[in-house]
């Protein structure tokens, strides 16, 4: 299986970078994993937040082929139990045989009614609210967590 995370931007702050690169690192033990950047909208400061998310949408939506299958990081979304829930989560859509797996985190103003209609599912990371880009860290590691527990390693402590 492959996982692809799109996001929308890119990384804002040396810190949130190297976190990321560490924990899509390890990641490279388990899966296949490739991040996406869909680059800022130039000018975006003359648009209205329902053009930029309708514009961040289109693109996203180019890069999702048919038969993936998309998931958004939304705050919206259904919140796992804890990581134990989300690895038993992802140990299912591994067993269905699913080849990829899309996770999606949009911008600043989130994602337009066309992303949201291709998605088939949307998970929340927490009821608390974080910035797209702290997202993009805390999801890695906790993608990386999901990984250990289903190999019953020890990073992940009971």
């Amino acid at each position: 299986m492959v996982i692809e995370q799109i996001v929308v931007g890119k990384t804002v702050g040396t810190w949130l970078e190297s976190g990321i690169r560490e924990y899509v690192g390890r990641l490279g033990h388990y899966v296949r994993f490739v991040q996406t950047v869909i680059p800022e909208l130039k000018n975006a400061r003359n648009l209205r937040e329902e053009q930029i998310k309708t514009a961040e949408g289109a693109s996203i939506l180019d890069r999702i082929a048919p038969g993936d299958r998309v998931v958004l990081l939304d705050e919206n979304g259904r919140l796992p139990a804890g990581s134990v829930a989300l690895a038993e989560w992802l140990q299912g859509v591994m067993n269905r045989g699913t080849r990829k797996l899309v996770f999606v985190i949009g911008g600043a103003y989130g994602f337009s009614d066309a992303v949201y209609a291709r998605a088939d599912e949307r998970l929340s990371l927490s009821p608390l609210t974080y910035s797209h880009q702290m997202v993009r860290l805390i999801f890695a590691e906790q993608l990386y967590r999901a990984f250990t527990i289903l190999g019953g390693e020890p990073y992940h402590h009971r």
